[in-house]
């Protein structure tokens, strides 16, 4: 009876894997072959099997093509300023509502900081467009303070810093979520033992509630240090425009202008292969260094 009962569980685990087991073969893996066609002059009328074969003729023009050379730095910039100040927002966000006591409060706060990530940047941007414009609400006050009309959307200079921001705030309620059930997995013996010596709630929350998330904080890390050199297309497309192209340029928006736009699909899949080969690289080496220094990692 125990054997056939085992069997079954296995049936229905296995039934219940393999809608999520087909998306990943359909939707991840098989597409895994088209990036063939960065070894290939390709064309859209020949196909993948008989379009020339070129070898690394795109590899080497990317490298050698200037404009390259400023969307690698345009990306890398992004991404790290994206960990640098999204990254940890989060956490201090988990942190400091995980000190509130209030339980309607805490959760009205917790709905309120992550609607925004049901916007679409379509909403997102049109708003602070309008908010950010030379007429907008913002110029308005600062005109109604004596000063000048800042151009918030055509100077290269204020261009990452807004679209950054807008990330971090969009997105910071529901990464937050991770780590609130993280939080909430803590044994609440530990912090009842501190209470007991004498600890208070920053003394709790630096020894017993940072050392207990220190699991998930490393994996998202490292996976989101995967995709340093990525970004969401819609949040940087929708705030480019041709004065901040020198600063707002990324690998994202290139690609879409020049390998959808502009046809040259065998060089923008060129670039997105060398995007993957810095991210498997940056992940392998930052989880050996992460696994022999604090013993966490994700594989």
């Amino acid at each position: 009876m125990f054997r056939k009962a085992k069997s079954i569980d296995a049936l229905v685990l296995t039934l219940l894997a393999l809608p999520a087991i087909a998306h990943f073969v359909i939707f991840k893996y098989i597409p895994l072959f088209g990036n063939l066609i960065a070894f290939q002059e390709y064309n859209i009328f020949s196909g993948v099997f008989h379009s020339k074969w070129v070898g690394f003729k795109h590899f080497i023009f990317m490298f050698q093509y200037a404009e390259f050379i400023m969307v690698l730095r345009n990306s890398l910039k992004f991404g790290l300023y994206s960990i640098l100040f999204g990254f940890p927002a989060p956490l201090l966000l988990a942190l400091l509502l995980n000190e509130i006591r209030l339980s309607w409060f805490k959760r009205t706060t917790q709905t309120l900081l992550y609607l925004p990530h049901f916007l679409s940047w379509v909403i997102v941007g049109g708003i602070f467009t309008d908010l950010l414009a030379r007429g907008g609400l913002i110029n308005q006050g600062l005109a109604g303070l004596g000063m000048e009309p800042v151009s918030f959307l055509t100077e290269p200079r204020y261009f990452l810093g807004i679209v950054i921001s807008l990330g971090v705030w969009k997105e910071v309620g529901w990464s937050m979520i991770i780590y609130l059930a993280a939080i909430a997995g803590i044994n609440p013996n530990l912090y009842e033992a501190a209470m007991v010596d004498g600890a208070g709630r920053w003394k709790r929350a630096w020894h017993i509630t940072l050392p207990s998330l220190m699991p998930a904080i490393v994996v998202l890390l490292l996976l989101r240090i995967g995709h340093i050199l990525d970004a969401n297309v819609e949040q940087v497309l929708f705030f480019l425009n041709p004065l901040v192209r020198e600063v707002g340029d990324v690998f994202d928006t290139y690609v879409y202008r020049v390998g959808l736009m502009g046809g040259q699909y065998s060089y923008t899949t060129a670039i997105g292969l060398f995007k993957a080969f810095v991210g498997v690289l940056l992940v392998v080496g930052l989880n050996t260094l992460s696994r022999r220094t604090t013993g966490e990692s994700i594989y």
